[in-house]
């Protein structure tokens, strides 16, 4: 990235390519693609959530590894993945490639994910609400034009046969050419760490992190909070595009548009959110925004069409902001004390856990259930996760 640009909207620009071509390759295109290689419930939500379960286990020792050799660095090893891993999607003829190449691809959002929101941190001060939610707006911008893109990529046109294996070839194509044009983004300036004892130092901010977490309660829960309710956003990326195309009889492009619309709610309400939680307190914050995801993420199986889909996905998306404009927020004025790249290493961790586990949980009660019961078992969870952050988080005014 060039100097001219700030180092916030060097960030932002980065971020905005990665998001783009990454939610190209993954939704409506992925589920479809899935279920073109004859996957089935089960197959299709393991395939969505694989790329998550790589963060569970890197996004920890992507952050301690920021704090050791800097934070840019370690951005510019993640978009390398992002830049090379969706040409090799163009090789994938069955189900287990694309599993194992979903995986790598994960590693992606797993090493820059943390290490960006542990910049925004290292800035922000009393303002982490509000910085981390306009930053994340502008990142997932990219998440708002690549699901349609991909929908389009693969409609071509009315009346036309289902999707070939042309169709998402066309479709991870267009997301490597991107990814590389995002790559050729270099970002400079970094200062570098201090290199002495580096394997000790790195070892000690892996254990401090973990502490950080097991030994309080209010972490533990808070990022309980947003792994639940990315428990739900993970089942509806993989879900909510098979349900809208062979239940409600949409086509493909109309699928990417249900998640695309719920992107930009989110998109225009998080950074209002986040100051909100700066000035008000980001608990109240929080809980709202759990029960409205799980009031409308139940509501789904009982819509039959395009525009109350989408008022759905309008009203859970402006839950999902409630929820992640202030939660890791509180996670960081929490560990304040510690090293950023660690403490968002380690929370992303656990909300990773919830994302993946979303597609995957789904897929195996699809397996035997509907679609209504599944929902609403998932539901349930966020509702009886909300009372009990209510009464057991303590959040100590400074």
């Amino acid at each position: 990235m060039t100097s001219i640009l700030s180092p916030f909207t060097a960030l932002c620009s980065v971020g905005f390519f990665a998001r783009l071509s990454y939610a190209l390759a993954r939704s409506p295109v992925l589920p479809l693609f899935a279920l073109y290689l004859g996957a089935g419930p089960e197959a299709i939500g393991f395939a969505v959530g694989i790329s998550t379960v790589t963060g569970i286990f890197f996004k920890l020792p992507a952050g301690a590894l920021s704090d050791v050799i800097g934070r840019k660095r370690t951005m510019l090893i993640g978009l390398l993945f992002f830049a090379f891993m969706p040409f090799t999607y163009l090789w994938v003829k069955d189900y287990s490639l694309l599993v194992i190449i979903r995986f790598i691809h994960g590693l992606a959002t797993a090493i820059y994910g943390p290490v960006a929101m542990a910049v925004v941190a290292d800035v922000a001060g009393a303002k982490k609400g509000e910085m981390l939610s306009w930053f994340s707006s502008v990142t997932i911008i990219g998440n708002l034009l690549g699901a349609p893109l991909g929908g389009f990529i693969l409609h071509r046109a009315p009346g036309a046969a289902n999707p070939s294996l042309a169709d998402f070839q066309y479709a991870y194509l267009a997301s490597g050419i991107l990814s590389l044009v995002m790559a050729l983004s270099v970002l400079k300036g970094d200062k570098p760490q201090q290199q002495e004892s580096g394997v000790t130092k790195a070892y000690k901010r892996f254990i401090s992190g973990i502490k950080e977490v097991i030994s309080d309660r209010n972490v533990v829960i808070t990022s309980g909070m947003e792994g639940l309710q990315n428990l739900t956003v993970g089942a509806l990326e993989a879900f909510l595009p098979i349900y809208a195309v062979t239940v409600v009889g949409l086509n493909e492009f109309q699928a990417g548009l249900l998640w695309g619309v719920q992107v930009i709610v989110t998109i225009l309400s998080k950074p209002i959110i986040g100051k909100t939680s700066d000035r008000y307190g980001r608990k109240p914050l929080i809980s709202i925004g759990m029960v409205l995801c799980a009031v409308f993420f139940g509501a789904i199986p009982l819509l039959q069409s395009f525009y109350t889909l989408m008022m759905a996905a309008i009203i859970f998306g402006l839950g999902e902001s409630f929820v992640t404009s202030s939660s890791a927020a509180l996670v960081a004025d929490i560990c304040k004390e510690k090293h950023f790249g660690t403490a968002m290493g380690t929370f992303g961790t656990i909300f990773d856990i919830g994302h993946a586990s979303g597609p995957i949980l789904a897929g195996f009660l699809l397996a035997s259930h509907s679609y209504l019961f599944s929902f609403w078992v998932m539901s349930a969870l966020l509702l009886i996760a909300t009372p009990i952050f209510v009464m057991t988080v303590k959040v100590h005014k400074t």
